[in-house]
C-alpha cells in the first residue's frame, strides 16, 4: 500500500528547487545578481503572481508555488544559517571592539529612522500606536540581504563591511523590544507596556548568557568527540543539531532563531573546527537562503502596484531616501569617510524581513488595518528586491567621489626599488622606535601604514614611510619583499597581524618574521602560521618592569639584563611549544626561518 503524500507540498519544493537549479544560473549567465534572480522569481511563480490564475489555468499548478507556507518553514533556515557562518567569520573579542558602532551608530539609525517614519505615519492619519509599529518595522534593513552580498564580494572585513554588520547587530537586538511591544498590544493586557519590554528584554539577556555558558562547556567537547570518529556523516549531523539547537533554545527564551545561531557561531569561531563547519555548512546556506529570498519575493503583491501605483513610488522613495540621508549623516559623525557613508546609506536604506514578521502579528492582533499592512508589505517586498541594485549604486558612487577628492601628493610617492634590509609594516609609536634603531645601527628599511593623513604628516616632517595597505595582496611585493631580509610588524589589530604575517610566509617561507602580538595566546597562534619570532605587549612590560625593578634594588646591570633576556627565551620557547602542540606541522623549516643563536 503505498503510503499518501502531501502532493501540494511537494509541488511546491519542485519548483522552487527549478528555480535554483535552472533560473539562477541563466540569471547568472545574464551577469544578474541570483538574489535579484530569486526575488524576481518568487513574485512571478508564487502566489499572488501566475500561482494566483491557477483556476483558470490548471497546468500552471505544477509551475507556481500556491500555498506560501509549504516553503516558508526551511526558508526561514537561511537566515539562521547565514547568522551561524557570520558567527564563524567573528569573535567575541572582535564583537567588543565593534561596540562603538553597534550601540552608537546602529542605536542612533534605529531610534532616530522610527521617529521620522512615525512622524510620517501620523501626519498621514495613522493611530499613534499604528505609528509605532510602522515606524520600528520599516526602520531596520535586510539582514540577510545585505550580508549576503557584502559576503559575496568579499568585503565584510571592510569600513563598510563592518559599519554595515554594526549597524545590522543594533537593529537584531532592536527585535525583541519590538515584538514584545506587538504583542503586549495585541494581548492588551494590564500593566505598564514599558516594564513589559524592559522583562523581555533582561530574559533575552539572561538567555544569551545561559547559551553562552552551555556552549563553552559542550560544543568544544562534543566536537572533540565526532572528529574523533573521522566520519564526515556524524560531523554533519553534530554541526545541524548545534545550528537548529541553539536557534530553537533562543526562540523558546523569546529571542530570534537566527541571533542563538549566531551567539553558537561566535563560540566555535574559538575552537580549531571553526574552518571544518563553515565548509560543511555553507552548501546548506546557499540553498535555504535561496529558498528565503523566493519567500520575500512570493510576499509582493502585484494588485497593491495597480490599485495605488502614486503612493507607493512616493512611499519607496521617501523610505529610501530618508533612511539613507539618516545613515550618511550618522555616518559622518561617526567619522566614516564619505564613501563608506554613502555605501551604507544605499545598502541598509531598503527595509528588511523582520517588517513582514512584525506587521503580520500586529495585523493578526487587529492593531493595523488589512490595507494598510498590505500596503506596507509591498513597500517592504519592493524595496528589499531593489537592495542589491542600491548596493551596485553605492558602490558605484562611492568610487566616483572617491576618484574625484584629489589625493595628497605624498601618498602617491611609491618606495624605491632598490633592495631594504628590512619592511616595517606600521609607522605608529612603536614602528618609529622600531625605525629609529635600525638607522642607529646601520640597517636601511622601508616602512609603510595605511593611516593616510598620518602619512602623509610624516612625510612632510621628513620620515621615510610610504602609505600603503599591507593586508592587501601584491603591495608588500612593490616594496621588496622577495628581496629584504625580514619584515618587522608594529601594527595593533590582530586580524591585520595575521593577514599580514600569513601572506609574507606564504610568498616567502624563508624570511625573518617579527610581529608584535597583542597578548601570549596571540603569539602562540602567531608562531602557529610562521611568525619568526612574537612579541606580546604584557609579557614584554612585564620584562621591562622586572629590568627596571632589579637594576634599581641593586643587582649589577649586565646579570639583570642577561636574567631577563633568559626569561625572555622561556616564554618564547613555551609559546613555541605551545604551537607545536596545537599544530604539529610549525616543526616545520619555514616557521622558525631566520633564527639565529643569540637572537633576541
Amino acid at each position: 500500500m503505498t503510503t499518501p503524500i502531501n502532493i501540494n507540498a511537494y509541488s511546491d519544493a519542485l519548483v522552487v528547487l527549478a528555480t535554483a537549479g535552472v533560473v539562477v544560473p541563466i540569471v547568472r549567465h545574464w551577469g544578474i545578481n541570483p538574489v535579484l534572480g530569486y526575488l524576481g522569481a518568487g513574485a512571478i511563480l508564487g502566489p499572488l503572481g501566475l500561482g494566483s490564475l491557477v483556476r483558470e489555468i490548471p497546468f500552471l499548478y505544477w509551475f507556481t508555488v500556491t500555498d506560501a507556507q509549504n516553503v516558508e518553514g526551511i526558508a526561514n533556515l537561511g537566515i539562521v544559517f547565514l547568522l551561524f557562518l557570520i558567527g564563524l567569520e567573528l569573535s567575541f573579542r572582535r564583537l567588543v571592539t565593534m561596540r562603538r558602532l553597534v550601540f552608537g551608530l546602529g542605536g542612533l539609525q534605529v531610534l532616530v529612522t522610527s521617529a521620522m517614519i512615525f512622524g510620517v505615519a501620523l501626519l498621514s492619519g495613522q493611530s499613534s500606536d499604528m505609528a509605532v509599529i510602522l515606524g520600528a518595522s520599516l526602520a531596520l534593513s535586510s539582514t540577510a540581504i545585505v550580508l549576503e552580498l557584502l559576503s559575496g564580494e568579499k568585503r565584510l572585513a571592510t569600513t563598510t563591511g563592518r559599519a554595515s554588520f554594526a549597524v545590522l547587530i543594533a537593529q537584531d537586538l532592536a527585535v525583541v523590544p519590538i515584538l514584545v511591544f506587538v504583542s503586549v498590544l495585541g494581548a492588551d493586557s494590564g500593566g505598564s507596556v514599558l516594564a513589559h519590554i524592559s522583562s523581555a528584554i533582561l530574559k533575552a539577556a539572561l538567555a544569551v548568557a545561559v547559551l553562552i555558558l552551555l556552549g563553552r562547556l559542550l560544543m568544544r567537547p562534543l566536537f572533540q568527540m565526532v572528529a574523533g570518529t573521522h566520519s564526515t556523516e556524524l560531523f554533519v549531523a553534530a554541526t545541524l543539531f548545534v545550528i537548529v539547537g541553539a536557534g530553537l533554545a533562543a526562540h523558546q527564551a523569546g529571542l530570534s532563531m537566527a541571533l542563538g545561531a549566531f551567539v553558537a557561531g561566535l563560540m566555535l569561531a574559538e575552537t580549531e573546527y571553526g574552518k571544518a563547519i563553515e565548509a560543511t555548512v555553507e552548501p546548506f546556506k546557499g540553498l535555504l537562503l535561496g529558498i528565503f529570498f523566493f519567500t520575500v519575493g512570493m510576499a509582493i503583491d502585484f494588485r497593491v502596484f495597480l490599485r495605488e501605483p502614486g503612493w507607493l513610488l512616493a512611499a519607496v522613495v521617501g523610505i529610501l531616501a530618508g533612511k539613507a540621508i539618516v545613515l550618511i549623516v550618522l555616518g559622518r559623525l561617526f567619522r566614516l569617510s564619505w564613501s563608506a557613508a554613502i555605501e551604507i546609506g544605499f545598502l541598509l536604506g531598503p527595509v528588511g524581513e523582520f517588517a513582514f514578521v512584525s506587521i503580520g502579528m500586529a495585523a493578526a492582533g487587529g492593531l493595523i488595518e488589512p490595507g494598510v499592512s498590505s500596503f506596507a508589505v509591498a513597500v517592504t517586498a519592493v524595496t528589499m528586491a531593489l537592495t542589491p541594485l542600491l548596493g551596485m549604486l553605492g558602490q558605484r558612487l562611492a568610487a566616483k567621489l572617491g576618484r574625484e577628492r584629489t589625493p595628497d601628493p605624498e601618498l602617491a610617492v611609491r618606495p624605491p626599488g632598490d633592495r631594504a634590509q628590512a619592511i616595517v609594516v606600521g609607522y605608529g609609536r612603536v614602528g618609529k622606535v622600531v625605525c629609529s634603531l635600525l638607522t642607529g645601527h646601520g640597517l636601511n628599511y622601508i616602512a609603510v601604514d595605511h593611516e593616510a593623513i598620518a602619512v602623509a604628516r610624516d612625510r612632510r616632517d621628513g620620515h621615510k614611510v610610504y602609505f600603503g595597505d599591507a593586508t592587501e595582496p601584491g603591495f608588500l611585493e612593490a616594496c621588496g619583499l622577495m628581496q629584504t631580509t625580514g619584515v618587522i610588524i608594529t601594527i595593533q589589530s590582530r586580524s591585520a597581524i595575521d593577514a599580514v604575517v600569513e601572506r609574507v610566509r606564504a610568498v616567502r617561507p624563508d624570511v625573518l618574521i617579527v610581529s608584535r602580538a597583542r597578548d601570549a595566546e596571540h603569539a602562540r597562534h602567531l608562531y602557529a602560521i610562521g611568525a619568526t619570532d612574537a612579541v606580546p605587549e604584557t609579557i614584554e612590560a612585564s620584562l621591562q618592569l622586572s629590568e627596571a625593578a632589579l637594576i634599581g634594588l641593586g643587582v649589577a646591570v649586565g646579570p639583570a639584563i642577561a636574567s631577563v633576556h633568559e626569561k625572555r627565551d622561556e616564554f618564547r620557547l613555551t609559546l613555541q611549544q605551545a604551537a607545536r602542540k596545537a599544530d604539529p606541522e610549525i616543526s616545520r623549516p619555514s616557521a622558525i626561518a631566520g633564527r639565529h643563536d643569540g637572537r633576541h
